[in-house]
């Protein structure tokens, strides 16, 4: 399993960054499912795409809104 997160602006004033994950077939379906929902509730993830590939392998794509706080003045 590799991941590798990126940023990007995507719309007025909303960042998000992106983790992309790329899930070997030898996870069974519960066990993915388990890494994805702990990624959500405890890394505030949530799922942008999935992909599953012809040999198996799930190309996952999560993501999360950057919130930047603003300097008082």
């Amino acid at each position: 399993m590799t991941t590798r997160p990126t940023q990007r602006p995507l719309g007025r004033g909303v960042e998000w960054e992106f983790d992309r994950l790329l899930i070997s077939r030898e996870f069974s379906r519960s066990f993915v499912t388990r890494l994805l929902v702990d990624r959500a509730e405890h890394g505030g993830w949530e799922l942008d795409r999935v992909q599953i590939r012809s040999d198996g392998t799930r190309r996952v794509v999560l993501r999360r809104r950057i919130i930047r706080q603003r300097q008082p003045a």
